[in-house]
């Protein structure tokens, strides 16, 4: 298990320490050698891999084939990718995949706060879940152009990594408000939907 001390050593600094510990919380797997396969709704039981050289065997087989989450972040293997040969061993490095996953999750969570225009917890929780199947608004949030930093709001100024704006403008329609219904799961495995559930695959000890 990674402490709190190596998480925020590890983190990408732009995003506030509060949030890479909700993060890490809510998603975050205490073995970096954790490989969880899904295809569709269905998890793939595999032996929890105990060295590096077997986690990434594990990875390199299902990428893909089916949706693969590693490591401490349980972050998306082949993302930007286009031939396994290009997959690192970082995935599974409990210190590059917290840089990696945080990293990843900040341009998620400036995504999903501009769209709500607050960094309210709504905001957060649909920032976790967004990581968790790959979507936002309709669209596959990983490929999603960074919003970059949003301007300052006033308030209470530990809420988010980057606080919003408080302008008069009028606020995003939420989704409740707008009736839209949640993006069918595509059939590209590496685009596909996950909901992360270690319970059905354990977890291995890194020796």
């Amino acid at each position: 298990m990674v402490d709190a001390a190596g998480i925020h050593h590890c983190a990408d600094p732009v995003l506030k320490p509060a949030i890479v510990e909700k993060f890490i919380r809510a998603v975050g797997s205490p073995d970096p050698l954790t490989v969880t396969i899904r295809a569709g709704n269905r998890v793939v039981l595999v032996s929890p891999p105990k060295t590096p050289d077997q986690a990434m065997a594990l990875v390199r087989r299902y990428v893909g084939h089916a949706m693969v989450r590693v490591g401490v972040t349980q972050y998306p293997a082949g993302l930007g990718v286009s031939d396994v040969s290009e997959l690192k061993p970082d995935l599974v490095d409990a210190c590059a995949n917290i840089r990696m996953g945080t990293t990843l999750f900040g341009k998620v969570y400036r995504i999903v706060v501009k769209w709500y225009g607050t960094p309210a917890d709504q905001a957060f929780g649909d920032a976790i879940e967004a990581w968790k199947t790959g979507y936002f608004d309709g669209k596959y949030v990983f490929d999603e152009p960074d919003p970059g930093s949003l301007p300052p709001r006033k308030g209470a100024p530990g809420d988010s990594d980057q606080p919003v704006k408080t302008d008069d403008a009028p606020k995003p329609a939420t989704s409740a408000d707008s009736g839209a219904q949640p993006a069918k799961e595509p059939d590209d495995p590496n685009k596909a939907g996950i909901r992360i559930d270690l319970t059905g695959i354990g977890v291995g000890k890194p020796k």
